[in-house]
């Protein structure tokens, strides 16, 4: 495959690239997120990662940006494009259980709550209403938004999402070894609640049974005046279908091949079904000369924090597939 799957065509001059961080109590489960070394460290990855990507290194907890595997996190990667582009990335704080370590944009959300027990996101609307602020507003900075995510757990949401709104999806998955099972599970009692209830409206399966980030973004993209591409698998798809629910315009995905080719998954078929245009990105990972990257071709990470998106937009604004998979080589080293 060549690196990107489609030649994309968007005319810009001011590109910027922004990632929703949030929490979902699922990540807690023990077996269904793979993005923290424990269980109940996972709702301290998508703060680390902003200040991987912000700083160049991880400062407030003795963390190294590894995998027990020694697998590098995604957040590496996108650290090494926005350094190539010479780009500040924004982040905005959907909802998260402990405060940030570096600037972010704040529409003062609460951490999604479990949603086999209660409502996950009760203030749903008003997460949107706030994430069409943050649009408005970067739209005065930027013609082109590349828009990422980070909520550990947030495949299990975008699961119950996209099933509710009638989508026959299966999710990807940052372990190799995908926990259907434990992910089904969960699908089941929400899809119960939604049933019971009689729901149907996009907002309200949100409320019900996804994360913060979801509403947030998908207001973000609602309101943006310029390009919006989302960076993310699942989880943006899960954004786009409730756009169409909603009967706003969907954005372009990009996620990376890796996504794709999940035989536990079934991301294309989802993405045609909502009616999404996909890009998939191919590094290359396997040729790249690091046994860490090598485990993204084996089924490990596969995606996060956009790098998709990140090494999307470093082609957009003309590095070549070499310069790209030369300053993520040459960070992940720094990091050995």
């Amino acid at each position: 495959m060549a690196f990107l799957s489609d030649n994309p065509s968007f005319e810009f001059t001011r590109p910027l690239f922004a990632a929703v961080l949030g929490n979902t109590a699922l990540s807690m489960v023990p077996g269904i997120s793979g993005a923290g070394s424990t269980p109940a460290r996972t709702v301290f990855t998508p703060i680390l990662d902003a200040e991987l990507i912000t700083k160049g290194a991880i400062h407030s907890m003795g963390y190294k940006p590894n995998t027990p595997t020694n697998c590098p996190t995604p957040a590496v990667i996108t650290r090494s494009m926005t350094t190539l582009c010479g780009i500040d990335p924004v982040f905005i704080n959907a909802g998260m259980y402990n405060r940030p370590t570096v600037p972010c944009l704040d529409v003062y959300g609460e951490p999604g709550a479990d949603p086999r027990e209660t409502d996950a996101v009760p203030k749903a609307r008003a997460l949107f209403a706030a994430g069409e602020g943050v649009g408005r507003h970067l739209s005065r900075c930027a013609d082109l938004l590349v828009l990422a995510e980070c909520v550990p757990g947030g495949t299990t949401t975008a699961l119950c999402v996209l099933r509710a709104l009638g989508y026959d999806a299966r999710v990807s998955s940052s372990f190799v070894n995908n926990p259907v099972a434990l992910k089904e599970e969960v699908c089941r009692a929400v899809q119960g609640r939604v049933d019971d209830a009689g729901i149907t409206d996009p907002l309200d399966v949100v409320r019900i049974g996804g994360d913060p980030m979801m509403p947030v973004a998908a207001g973000i993209v609602s309101a943006f005046s310029g390009a919006v591409v989302l960076a993310g698998g699942t989880q943006m798809l899960a954004v786009d279908a409730i756009l169409k629910g909603l009967g706003k315009e969907m954005a372009p995905l990009v996620t990376t091949a890796y996504v794709r080719a999940d035989p536990s998954a079934n991301f294309e078929a989802v993405a045609a079904a909502v009616g999404a245009r996909a890009y998939y990105v191919d590094p290359g990972f396997d040729t790249i000369g690091d046994a860490g990257l090598a485990r993204y071709c084996e089924g490990e990470v596969k995606e996060g924090m956009g790098a998709g998106g990140a090494m999307f937009l470093a082609r957009l604004m003309g590095r070549t597939d070499e310069e790209i998979r030369s300053a993520i080589l040459s960070t992940v080293l720094s990091f050995r």
